[in-house]
């Protein structure tokens, strides 16, 4: 008789009771969705402004992933990822598909079409076009690595805009068999980068479980709930809110680690969008700073400035 041994994730797709792993971004909306939530927080915001410059971003980058698509992984690399829990398609790369810069091209110019481009943009977009190869790969590097001394944070939302879309074109024609498991708290197995915020789903096998959303790929990969996403505790795990603010968002704020990271339940608020709702909210972060907690990494779409010692 001949035993057959299953994977983990042949295991799970042979269970139906089992937690589903991994949700993977919907390409035909993933960022139309989020430019329609930020333009509904915009309304009322302090930061309103820049919420809309930032949902016009997002719709530029959903009609770009539209006509796009990248190399995606052959069979060797995915082999070698689950035999390293290493992410699957690392973000931070000798050799990054130079096809991103092309993708940041042809963002800005959804941008200019789409009007109102006022001097100070248009400044940083000239300058982003002007900007060679070279420049354009360092500031990914100095994003991704997130060594905020050497990221300028005009041009940064736009460089991540176009790696946003890149990767979230390959996460989302992914198989989920070949998603590695990593060791590594919160960091994103399909590219390695980190959760903007976590979200309680709701609805079918998804109901009530808590997922991480990458900041860069848009993949959500499960974490139990009263669990610090960046050290891995459950000691010390708090929930903080604005007075009077949107009950649907919180801040899980950890004693271990002393960081902070935002969750939303959509039980509460149907229209969540991780990455929308953690830049909408920024009385929360300053709320959270005060207390003594720190961010436990930054919205890919607002960087600190380069004199920050965060």
């Amino acid at each position: 008789m001949v035993q057959r041994i299953l994977e983990p994730g042949q295991i799970e797709s042979l269970d139906p009771s089992a937690i589903p792993r991994i949700r993977l971004p919907e390409r035909a909306s993933f960022f139309s969705t989020r430019a329609a939530r930020l333009r509904t927080l915009a309304n009322g915001n302090p930061i309103g402004g820049y919420l809309r410059l930032m949902a016009s971003l997002a719709e530029a980058q959903q009609q770009v992933l539209a006509k796009f698509e990248a190399a995606m992984p052959d069979a060797d690399a995915i082999a070698r990822a689950q035999q390293t829990s290493m992410p699957l398609l690392p973000a931070l790369m000798p050799q990054r598909d130079p096809a991103w810069r092309d993708v940041l091209q042809r963002v800005l110019d959804r941008i200019e079409a789409a009007g109102a481009v006022s001097p100070a943009l248009g400044k940083v977009l000239d300058g982003l076009r002007l900007a060679s190869a070279a420049q354009l790969d360092a500031q990914a590097d100095a994003i991704l690595s997130q060594r905020f001394n050497e990221v300028d944070p005009a041009t940064a939302p736009f460089i991540v805009a176009a790696l946003q879309v890149v990767w979230c074109d390959l996460a989302s024609r992914l198989d989920l068999r070949d998603i590695p498991y990593l060791d590594t708290p919160g960091a994103c197995p399909v590219c390695g980068a980190q959760p903007v915020a976590s979200v309680v789903r709701i609805g079918g096998p998804y109901q009530g479980y808590r997922y991480l959303q990458c900041g860069l790929c848009g993949t959500e990969t499960h974490m139990v709930r009263v669990k610090c996403s960046n050290c891995d505790s459950t000691k010390g795990i708090a929930y903080h809110g604005v007075e009077g603010g949107n009950e649907a968002l919180k801040a899980e704020s950890c004693d271990e680690c002393h960081t902070y990271r935002k969750i939303g339940y959509l039980e509460r608020d149907v229209d969540i969008e991780p990455l929308a709702d953690d830049l909408a909210s920024l009385t929360l972060d300053l709320l959270m700073n005060e207390a003594g907690y720190r961010r436990s990494a930054p919205n890919p779409l607002l960087w600190p400035e380069a004199t920050s010692d965060r």
